[in-house]
């Protein structure tokens, strides 16, 4: 609904134009009474004076809850910022583009709403008077916007995050480095002899092997801001932000271990069972270095990755590109 039309529309509802003729006027107010969005009128307070009957659809709460509130009353703590400085970019003058907010229902379910606001000022004194506000349920808008973000950036096979998802994560987190000063590591692992299991046991067999292991992976890469990626194939990378070499090659034992540990049959493998060989590299985010990076981490880590494999596979290998400066990261 176009906020002129919706100024246009309040302003015959609640003061209207003199001479108005009172059939428009009924009929007006019979599409805002069965509008499926939620119309309100707020004071220069921001507190809520008129709240439609829509309201009960869209946010749970009838219109008399919502009259005598404030639209932040009803949104997620987190949005709560959003709304306040929208708030004061209205009373500075300035338009206010929609916004997308969570609002959290009296029964406990979470609705996503877009608000678009309209400002009337006194024509004399430009000061704020009203607001207009449409409330306008977007959930499934946004469900829609999140299963397609989460297919464009997971691995349909594993579940792990695609090769695109891994590709802007380096890159980011190299990015945070730099900034940060701190240290990035990355392993790369590689299921030993998947070919052979394939020949062996058959792609369905393959398949399910390969969701086994990002079971493991996951089940070891657990920190917030860690990220394991479907890399290629039966490769996985995992990035790890702040670690140095020591916890990467402690995290890549324990993935090493994992996979292990699922006791998978594999009569190709000189142990029995299906295992994995493992590279980790290691450097601290610096700038105006010959090492080309983030791509330095993955050629690092493809290295350790083969000199595992050429030492017998079922290890690690971790290789130091950046070391932190003496003294630093000490901790």
């Amino acid at each position: 609904m176009a906020p002129s039309y919706v100024r246009r529309l309040f302003a015959r509802l609640f003061g209207g134009a003199a001479g108005a003729d009172k059939a428009s006027d009924a009929d007006l107010k019979l599409l805002v009474e069965n509008s499926r969005d939620v119309l309100c009128r707020l004071g220069p307070d921001f507190v809520i004076r008129y709240c439609s009957p829509s309201s009960t659809a869209v946010l749970g709460r009838p219109p008399d809850e919502m009259i005598g509130q404030r639209p932040s009353s009803i949104v997620l703590e987190e949005d709560r910022p959003v709304i306040a400085a929208a708030a004061e970019r209205m009373v500075q003058g300035e338009d206010v583009k929609p916004l997308v907010l969570r609002t959290l229902k009296p029964d406990g379910d979470m609705a996503w709403v877009e608000t678009s606001s309209r400002a009337l000022r006194d024509p004399q004194t430009g000061a704020l008077v009203e607001v207009i506000l449409v409330m306008r349920d977007v959930s499934e808008r946004q469900a829609l916007q999140r299963r397609l973000e989460f297919e464009a950036t997971t691995d349909g096979l594993t579940g792990l995050a695609n090769r695109r998802a891994f590709d802007e994560a380096l890159e980011r987190e190299w990015a945070r480095a730099v900034r940060n000063d701190t240290e990035l590591s990355l392993i790369l692992l590689d299921v030993d002899h998947f070919k052979a299991f394939n020949d062996r046991y058959g792609h369905h067999a393959g398949d399910a092997c390969l969701r086994d292991v990002a079971l493991a992976v996951q089940e070891v890469v657990r920190r917030p801001g860690d990220l394991a990626a479907r890399y290629g194939g039966e490769e996985i990378a995992v990035i790890l932000p702040g670690t140095p070499a020591s916890g990467a090659a402690k995290v890549a034992d324990a993935l090493r271990l994992a996979i292990l540990d699922l006791g998978l049959a594999h009569a190709d493998s000189a142990c029995g069972v299906l295992t994995a060989s493992l590279g980790a590299a290691t450097a601290t985010g610096s700038v105006g270095l010959t090492i080309a990076m983030p791509a330095g981490l993955l050629i690092g880590a493809d290295g350790a990755l083969y000199r595992s494999k050429h030492k017998g596979r079922n290890r690690v290998e971790t290789v130091t590109l950046l070391p932190p400066k003496r003294g630093a990261h000490a901790a």
